[in-house]
C-alpha cells in the first residue's frame, strides 16, 4: 500500500495539522503494542469504550512514527508530529480503506454467517487458486477494524477478492459492505453466536445479509425465511439436502469417516469424495462447490481439487519446545499479511530475547517475487529477527543478502540435518506453506508430552478482559490475578498478554510466582498479596510490591528497607472488612497509622480489601457494611499520609455487581478465564480453557464383567468401552467418575465408567461411531467446568488450579 497523506485527507474529509503532507503512508497500525517501527507508517488512535489510543501518542512518535489520525492531539504532542484531526478515527478508517478500495475493479466475493466464514474462504482459495491470483483476509480478521486493514493492506495483481465480513451488534454490517463492496454474496449458515446483541433471530438475519445489498448474484442454503429477506434484483443460487427445488440438490454417504456427496444441477449429475463426515464440513464443501460451478469450474477440477481439501488449522498456536524453547506453531499457510499477524504473535508473546524464524516460499501473492520478498526482508529486519531459516527455491535465493539467513531447499534436508542442540533458549516462529509440511518441523521442535493437553484461547482472555473493563470508567485501573500459575491455566503466558493489554497491576499470591515472571521478562507492577516475611528480600531484588496485612509485617518490612537505605518503596496495605482472612481490623489502623507517618522508608501506594459475598446478592447488606467499614478506616488512615493512596476493594463479582464502588482500582480473578457467577455473565464470558486428551483403545466388555478398580462398574449388557490417557494424576477428581461424569467424543456424551484410575479413565461409547486416537473434550464447552464443579461440590477455581504442570499447556489464538 502507498497512500499519499494528501488522499487521506480528502478520503477522512480531516483537517491538517503539522508541516508537511509531502508523506506517502505504506503502512497503516492502529495497535502501539504491536508496532516494531514507525518508518513510513499512518497511525489511526482509535478511541473506544475501553481503551484511548491518544494516550500512546508519545510512546509511538518515540518508535518513529510522525503522522497520526487523531480525534483531538494531546498538548505534550502538541508539535512532535503531523496529525489529521477527524471527528472519529474508526470512521475516518472506514473512509480511508473505501477511498483505496475503489482502485480494484476485480470481482469481490462477501462471505458471512453465524460459522464457517473463514473456513469457506480458505477453502475457497484453495480450490480455486490454479486458475486465480485471489486476495483475502488473513486468518479472521473480519471485523470493523480487521477487514478495513485487510482493504488497506492488498498490494500486487488480483483477478479475485474472498472476503469474510462477521458482526456481533446491530448497525456494524453496513459498514463492512461499503468497504468491501461485493458483487458476490455467500451465507454460511445462521446460528446462535451473538444471539445477545440482538432481539432475536430475524433481526441478527436481517443485519448479516446487509453484506449483500449491491450482490448480483448470492449463494446459500435454501432457506425461504431467508430468501424473502435478500434483495429481490440479486439472482439466488440454492443447495439443499432436501428439497429438490433447490438449484444445486445434494445427497451423502458416509463411510469411514469419509463421505460421498453427488450434486444434482439441471440435467448433470456428478460426484466427489471428501475426507470429512462431520455435518459442518459437509456443508462449507457443499458451499465451495455451489460457488466454483457459477463461475464455470469443470467437473474434473472440481472432482480433483475437493479430493484435496485438508482441515484448516485456523489459530497460532504456542508450545512448549525443546531446551526451554518457545514453539509459535503457524505451519499451514504463508502469504505477507499472515506473516505480518504471525510476528506481532510472536513479539507478544516471545520468552526469549532470541527470535528464530522457520519460513517457507511464499506462493500466489499477486506481486512479483522480488517486490514481495523485499518486503519480507523489510518486514523480518523490523522485527529484529536474530535467525532465519528459508525452505524452498525461492526464499533462499531472494533473502541470501541478509546476514542472518540459513537456507534449505526441501523440508526433508532441513529435517536430515536437524540438530536438537540448534535451538537452545529461543522463540521460533515455524512459517509455511501447507505443501512444504512444516507440522513435521513442530513435531521435533516439540517439548514431549503425554497425549493430554490443556488448551487456553489468548482470544477468549483478551474478550473476557474487555468485558469488565467496559464495566469500569476508563481512568479505573485493573489489577488481574495470575496466582497459582494463571488459575491453572499458564503464569508467563498469560501475564505476557496481559502486559500487552497494558494492565496497571499483576496480581499473584507468593513472592517465588512474581519472581518467576520478572525472571521471564515482565515489567508490569506486581503486587504479591500473600507476602512470607522471609521472602521480603527477594521482593525487594525483583521489585515486587508485598501487600501489608499486619504489624509485625510491616515492622519486618521496614527493617529491610532502613537496612538497605531504600526510599519510598511501594507498599498495599490490606483492611479486614470482613473477610476475616488477613488484613488490618479497626483497632489497629491507630497504630498502623503512628508507624506509617513521616516514614519515608516506604509509600503507600494502595489501600485495599476483599469482598466476601459479592457473588451473591443475598447478602447485599452484609457487602455494603464492608464498602461502609472500608470507607472508615481509610478514612482515618489518609489522615496520616502525605500523599492520597488509591483505593480497590471489587472482586471479579464486584466488578459485576457493584461497579459504582468500582474507586480508583478493581482486581480482576477467575472472571478472565470464563467463570461467572451469574447466568447473565456467563452468557457473555468466552470459554478460555479446553482439557483434551485422545482415545487409547477400545474393547467390548460382555455381561456380567466389571470396568475398573474395586469392579465399581458391573456390565448389565454387551458395551464397547474406550480408555483414555487422564486421570487423576492430571487433576481429574475422582468423585467425577463411576457414571457422575461424561466427557465428549466427536460431539456426543460418553459416561465415565467405574472407578478414574492416577492415569487413565473409561468411558461408555457403545452408541458413539469412534476409534484409537479420536479426540476427547475433558472439559471445555461440554462439559463446562461449572458443570464439573457442581456435581462434585466444589468450585470451579479447584478444578482449574489443580490440573497437573504434567498436562501440555497450548496457547492458541485465532
Amino acid at each position: 500500500m502507498n497512500l499519499n497523506i494528501t488522499h487521506i485527507i480528502s478520503f477522512c474529509k480531516g483537517v491538517f495539522h503539522g508541516n508537511s503532507t509531502e508523506f506517502t503512508a505504506s503502512h497503516i497500525s492502529i495497535d502501539s503494542r504491536s508496532l516494531q517501527n514507525g518508518n513510513n507508517t499512518l497511525f489511526f488512535a482509535i478511541k473506544g469504550q475501553n481503551h484511548d489510543a491518544h494516550l500512546y501518542l508519545e510512546e509511538l512518535i518515540a518508535k518513529g512514527v510522525r503522522y497520526f489520525v487523531v480525534e483531538y492531539i494531546p498538548e505534550h504532542v502538541y508539535e512532535k508530529a503531523n496529525f489529521i484531526i477527524v471527528e472519529n478515527s474508526l470512521k475516518a478508517l472506514h473512509q480511508t480503506a473505501i477511498g483505496y478500495r475503489k482502485q480494484f475493479d476485480f470481482p469481490f466475493v462477501g462471505i458471512t454467517g453465524s460459522n464457517g466464514k473463514t473456513i469457506v474462504k480458505e477453502w475457497l482459495n484453495f480450490l480455486l487458486s490454479p486458475n486465480h491470483l485471489i486476495v483475502r483476509n488473513p486468518k479472521s480478521y473480519n471485523s470493523q477494524v480487521g477487514v478495513p486493514l485487510s482493504i488497506l493492506a492488498i498490494e500486487g495483481n488480483y483477478d479475485l477478492g474472498i472476503f469474510e465480513a462477521g458482526i456481533s451488534l446491530p448497525n456494524e454490517m453496513s459498514n463492512l459492505e461499503h468497504i468491501i463492496q461485493p458483487k458476490y454474496g455467500i451465507l454460511t449458515n445462521i446460528g446462535s453466536v451473538h444471539d445477545e446483541g440482538f432481539p432475536n433471530r430475524e433481526a441478527k438475519i436481517k443485519e448479516k445479509i446487509k453484506l449483500f445489498e449491491n450482490c448480483s448474484d448470492i449463494f446459500l442454503e435454501k432457506n425461504a425465511e431467508i430468501e424473502a429477506l435478500l434483495p429481490e434484483n440479486s439472482q439466488k443460487h440454492t443447495w439443499s439436502f432436501s428439497d429438490e427445488s433447490a438449484n444445486l440438490f445434494v445427497s451423502k454417504k458416509k463411510e469411514n469417516g469419509k463421505t460421498e456427496l453427488t450434486f444434482k444441477k439441471t440435467t448433470n449429475t456428478f460426484s466427489v469424495n471428501i475426507p470429512f463426515s462431520d455435518e459442518n464440513s459437509i456443508e462449507n464443501v457443499v458451499t465451495c462447490v455451489n460457488f466454483m460451478l457459477f463461475l464455470g469450474e469443470e467437473i474434473p477440477f472440481i472432482q480433483n481439487r475437493v479430493a484435496e481439501l485438508y482441515p484448516v488449522e485456523l489459530r497460532l498456536q504456542a508450545k512448549k519446545g525443546i531446551n526451554n524453547c518457545l514453539v509459535i506453531d503457524d505451519s499451514y499457510s504463508v502469504d505477507y499479511q499472515s506473516l505480518k499477524i504471525a510476528l506481532d504473535f510472536l513479539e507478544q508473546q516471545k520468552l526469549h530475547d532470541k527470535k528464530t524464524i522457520i519460513l517457507s516460499d511464499i506462493f500466489t501473492s499477486g506481486i512479483a517475487a522480488e517486490t514481495l520478498y523485499n518486503q519480507v526482508k523489510q518486514l523480518l529486519s523490523k522485527n529484529k529477527i536474530d535467525r532465519i531459516i528459508t525452505i524452498g527455491e525461492t526464499i533462499g535465493k531472494q533473502l541470501n543478502d541478509l546476514p542472518n539467513v540459513i537456507s534449505f531447499a526441501t523440508t526433508q534436508e532441513f529435517l536430515q540435518r536437524f540438530n536438537t542442540q540448534s535451538f537452545q533458549n529461543e522463540t521460533i516462529l515455524v512459517k509455511g506453506a501447507r505443501g512444504f509440511n512444516f507440522h513435521e518441523i513442530v513435531v521435533l521442535l516439540e517439548a514431549k508430552n503425554h497425549e493430554t493437553i490443556l488448551e487456553i484461547n489468548l482470544d477468549a482472555i483478551s474478550h473476557n478482559l474487555n468485558f469488565y473493563k467496559s464495566k469500569l470508567k476508563p481512568e479505573t485501573k485493573i489489577m488481574v490475578m495470575v496466582k497459582a500459575f494463571g488459575y491453572g491455566n499458564g503464569g508467563y503466558e498469560i501475564a505476557k498478554l496481559l502486559e500487552h493489554h497494558k494492565v496497571d497491576y499483576l496480581g499473584v499470591a507468593f513472592a517465588d510466582e512474581g519472581i518467576e515472571l520478572r525472571k521471564a521478562g515482565i515489567t508490569t507492577p506486581i503486587m504479591v498479596l500473600n507476602p512470607e516475611n522471609s521472602s521480603f528480600r527477594a521482593m525487594i531484588a525483583y521489585n515486587l510490591e508485598p501487600e501489608i496485612y499486619s504489624i509485625t509485617g510491616l515492622q519486618a518490612f521496614l527493617k529491610i528497607t532502613q537496612h538497605q537505605n531504600i526510599s519510598h518503596y511501594p507498599i498495599h496495605i490490606k483492611l479486614d472488612t470482613g473477610m476475616h482472612r488477613l488484613g488490618f481490623e479497626p483497632h489497629l489502623i491507630a497504630e498502623l497509622c503512628s508507624l506509617l507517618k513521616n516514614n519515608n522508608f516506604v509509600k503507600v501506594k494502595s489501600v485495599f480489601s476483599h469482598l466476601a459475598a459479592s457473588d451473591d446478592l443475598e447478602y447485599d447488606d452484609f457487602t455494603k457494611l464492608q464498602f461502609q467499614r472500608f470507607d472508615a478506616m481509610y478514612s482515618e488512615l489518609e489522615k496520616a499520609l502525605p500523599s492520597k493512596p488509591i483505593r480497590h476493594i471489587l472482586n471479579t463479582s464486584g466488578i459485576f455487581n457493584y461497579a459504582e464502588k468500582q474507586m480508583e482500582m478493581a482486581r480482576l480473578g477467575i472472571g478472565l478465564y470464563g467463570i461467572g457467577n451469574s447466568e447473565q455473565e456467563l452468557k457473555v464470558l468466552e470459554n478460555v480453557s479446553t482439557l483434551k486428551t485422545i482415545i487409547s483403545q477400545i474393547r467390548e466388555v460382555l455381561p456380567e464383567e466389571s470396568v475398573g478398580y474395586s469392579r465399581r462398574f458391573r456390565v448389565t449388557q454387551k458395551m464397547k468401552v474406550a480408555t483414555i490417557p487422564i486421570g487423576y494424576a492430571d487433576g481429574i477428581r475422582r468423585a467425577w467418575g463411576n457414571e457422575k461424569g461424561f466427557v465428549t467424543i466427536n460431539n456426543q456424551k460418553a459416561t465415565i465408567l467405574g472407578s478414574i484410575c492416577m492415569d487413565m479413565m473409561m468411558v461408555n461409547v457403545t452408541d458413539i461411531n469412534c476409534k484409537p486416537g479420536d479426540e476427547v473434550i475433558v472439559f471445555g464447552k461440554n462439559p463446562k467446568v461449572t458443570e464439573m464443579a457442581s456435581v462434585i461440590g466444589t468450585i470451579p477455581y479447584e478444578i482449574l488450579t489443580g490440573i497437573s504442570q504434567r498436562v501440555k499447556r497450548i496457547f492458541y489464538k485465532n
